[in-house]
């Protein structure tokens, strides 16, 4: 084969892993990250292992939760998953 088609498939060999593979996953965690710096506190939020809570203070690298009356714990912020103040299933829930 001529070294210009060679340089040619593994340009397109590298583009197709670039679109479907590494940038989906560096988009995917710039949203999280968004997502996660939006959040303030009185936000009602479900933790990755199915915490319910309420953000009560907003700290550098984690949040607290107060998740019953004077039950606080303390959550890094990768742990949230969700956060059901403004979603659509809150509304759901208040129908319920």
């Amino acid at each position: 084969m001529d070294q210009k088609v060679i340089i040619l498939m593994y340009g397109a060999i590298f583009a197709v892993i670039y679109f479907f593979f590494i940038r989906p996953q560096s988009q995917k965690v710039k949203k999280e990250k968004l997502f996660v710096d939006e959040l303030e506190k009185g936000d009602k939020v479900v933790t990755t292992q199915g915490v319910h809570g309420i953000i009560d203070k907003v700290e550098e690298t984690s949040f607290m939760l107060e998740i019953d009356k004077n039950v606080k714990i303390r959550i890094e912020k990768s742990g949230i998953s969700a956060e059901l103040t403004k979603s659509i299933y809150a509304k759901d829930a208040a129908k319920a």
